[in-house]
């Protein structure tokens, strides 16, 4: 493990981002607000992703108030297919507490950030740096991959040492009269050039002081622990119709994956079971059932640790839903992309 830095390294990055930096919405003249929602946008997904609903998002709330005083199933329902739906929720609820204890004001600083729903340490660092200028390092996958590279840094980047170990040498680096710049172009230079497979090493401008380069280790860095066991869940969705044609959708509640989304009446198992065996589940269930249509295949949807194996069950019914909402009515409202995705293509 190396922990010399070199004087040049923030000047090496800055020359390196000035020619190659993508030019993108939020860039230029700071809005704090903006880069708070490319942030929160970005933390789980790629630029050429993210940038659709970024700029889908800022033409529905294109201030702190319309975010604030949107209904909640908007907002979701704009956010629907980037996954995370805590964020959605967590940028309303910050865009309210703004509206509502700060007079409207968006914070100017790192502490005033970190009070903001959702807002940790990485976001608070790179509002406060790029639109203030804020001297806080930011230190997230693309930054990781950087120093653990260029400095032949072994720890495990999920780990509490890990962790600390990066933040104190990011901070090192940190070019403290350009916090701003210094951390776009770091960020930039992790996406671009030093990316995760096959990144342009002959072409590098830091390739003279690269040690995993020069040691033959860039494939190997960073290193990360081994993740967490994936869990595995089996969905059979419900799709009632009715003699008019309508259907029955549901709120999920609190404390598990799509908290606030809609989804059709759901039976989950927790083994993989055979058609014949949700069949009887299924009919047992709705035993006013005229007809049970067995699906045509079942969907794979994976989240960071659950795989979740979702079958859809069309199950005709003889009384009228109490509940229930015409077929064409289900666009309104919010849902997992899986459901959407199979909405779309019925």
């Amino acid at each position: 493990m190396e922990e010399a830095p070199f004087a040049d390294f923030s000047q090496i990055l800055c020359r390196w981002y000035a020619a190659h930096k993508r030019d993108l919405p939020w860039r230029g003249e700071p809005n704090p607000y903006y880069v708070w929602l490319s942030e929160i946008i970005l933390q789980q997904t790629r630029v050429s992703q993210g940038l659709p609903y970024y700029l889908n998002f800022v033409e529905q709330f294109p201030t702190v108030a319309d975010l604030a005083n949107a209904p909640e199933e908007q907002v979701l329902k704009v956010w629907q297919g980037l996954g995370y739906y805590s964020r959605a929720r967590n940028l309303q609820q910050a865009a309210q507490y703004i509206m509502r204890e700060l007079g409207g004001v968006f914070p100017t600083t790192y502490e005033g950030l970190l009070a903001l729903k959702g807002v940790g340490d990485y976001t608070a660092s790179a509002v406060a740096s790029i639109c203030y200028n804020e001297a806080k390092a930011v230190v997230d996958g693309n930054v990781y991959r950087v120093l653990s590279r260029i400095f032949d840094i072994e720890t495990p980047i999920n780990t509490t040492e890990g962790v600390k170990y990066f933040r104190k040498l990011a901070y090192q680096l940190l070019d403290k009269e350009r916090a701003g710049e210094y951390n776009q172009a770091i960020m930039e230079f992790g996406a671009l050039q030093c990316k995760p497979q096959s990144p342009d090493c002959m072409g590098c401008v830091m390739q003279a002081k690269c040690l995993a380069y020069h040691r033959g280790k860039v494939e190997q860095l960073p290193v990360k622990l081994p993740k967490v066991k994936i869990r595995q869940r089996y969905f059979h969705y419900c799709v009632l119709s009715d003699r008019r044609g309508y259907t029955q959708v549901q709120r999920r509640g609190e404390g598990d994956i799509w908290h606030g989304l809609y989804e059709f009446p759901l039976v989950e198992t927790q083994t993989a079971l055979s058609q014949e065996e949700v069949w009887a589940l299924l009919n047992e269930k709705y035993p006013q059932a005229a007809t049970i249509a067995y699906p045509k295949q079942t969907y794979m949807h994976k989240l960071t640790h659950q795989h979740l194996h979702v079958s859809f069950w069309h199950i005709t019914l003889v009384e009228n839903l109490t509940e229930g909402i015409p077929f064409v009515d289900l666009k309104q409202y919010p849902m997992p992309v899986v459901i959407q995705k199979y909405i779309d293509n019925c």
